[in-house]
C-alpha cells in the first residue's frame, strides 16, 4: 500500500511538471525535526505551476517515531487481560501528503508561503511482552488535512534552507491488531471484554485511548532545498 501510494504521487507530480511551462523549476528537499516525534521528510516540489496561478505544489514522504500508546491497555483491549512480561514498545507512522504553497510576506520575510493539502498516515504500534509469549501490532490508516508556514533563506544560487511550522489533524479510522478490530462507527470485530468492569465489550473509544495513532499533530521542521 505505501509503495503504491509513493508510486501514484511520485507519477502525478511528473505529469505536474510535464504540463507546466518550461520555465517552471522543480527542487528537492530533506527535513527533519519533531512532528509529535522525531521525523524525517523527502520532499519534490513544482516551483511557479502556472501563468496566473502564484504558488507551488509539493510532494512528500514522511517517516516518524511515535509514542505507541499504553501497552498493557493494548494488550487486554486487543488480546487478554494478562500482565506477565516485560514491555518493549514503539510506534512508526508512514505519511504521504500533497501541498499548495501560497507565496505571502508574513514577518517580512521575503521568501515565505502558507501551506495547506491533505494527508495520509500509515501507523503502526508494536507491543512485545518478553517473557509473556505476546509481540503483537496494531496498526492503522487514516486521511487528514495539514496547514502550516515555510520561510526559506537562499544560501546560494542551488541552495536554500528553510524552517517550517504546521499542524496536521488525522480523522478518526478504523484499529487493527491480532485478531481483533474497532471502529469509530461501532462496527468492531472479536472485541475482547473488560474484566475490570462487569465483562463489558470494549469500545473503539476505549481503544483510541490505548492507541495513540496520529490525530493532532504539531510540528516543527528545519531542512535544506536543492534547485534542480
Amino acid at each position: 500500500m505505501k509503495k503504491n501510494l509513493f508510486l501514484l504521487l511520485f507519477l502525478l507530480s511528473l505529469g505536474l511538471q510535464a504540463q507546466t511551462k518550461s520555465s517552471a523549476k522543480t527542487s528537492v528537499s530533506f527535513q527533519t525535526g519533531y512532528n509529535r516525534g522525531y521525523g524525517l521528510m523527502l520532499s519534490y516540489t513544482i516551483h511557479n505551476l502556472a501563468e496566473g496561478l502564484p504558488g507551488n505544489l509539493r510532494f512528500s514522504a514522511e517517516m516518524s517515531w511515535l509514542d505507541p500508546g499504553n501497552g498493557l491497555e493494548a494488550r487486554r483491549i486487543f488480546i487478554n487481560n494478562n500482565t506477565n512480561g516485560t514491555l518493549e514498545e514503539s510506534g512508526k507512522s508512514y505519511d504521504f501528503r500533497v501541498d499548495y504553497m501560497m507565496p505571502t510576506s508574513i514577518f517580512n520575510f521575503k521568501n515565505s508561503y502558507w501551506i495547506f493539502g491533505p494527508r495520509y498516515s500509515s501507523f503502526k504500534a508494536n507491543f512485545n511482552f518478553v517473557g509473556g509469549n505476546e509481540n503483537f501490532d496494531v496498526t492503522t490508516q487514516q486521511w487528514g488535512i495539514g496547514v502550516g508556514l515555510d520561510n526559506y533563506f537562499k544560501m546560494n544560487k542551488k541552495w536554500d534552507i528553510f524552517f517550517g511550522l504546521g499542524l496536521d489533524y488525522f480523522f478518526d479510522s478504523t484499529l487493527t491488531g491480532h485478531d481483533t478490530s474497532y471502529s469509530p462507527d461501532g462496527d468492531n470485530i472479536n472485541p475482547r471484554t473488560d474484566n475490570q468492569n462487569d465483562n463489558t465489550p470494549f469500545t473503539y473509544d476505549d481503544a483510541d485511548d490505548a492507541i495513540k495513532q496520529p490525530q493532532l499533530m504539531p510540528r516543527f521542521m528545519v531542512g535544506i532545498l536543492y534547485k534542480l
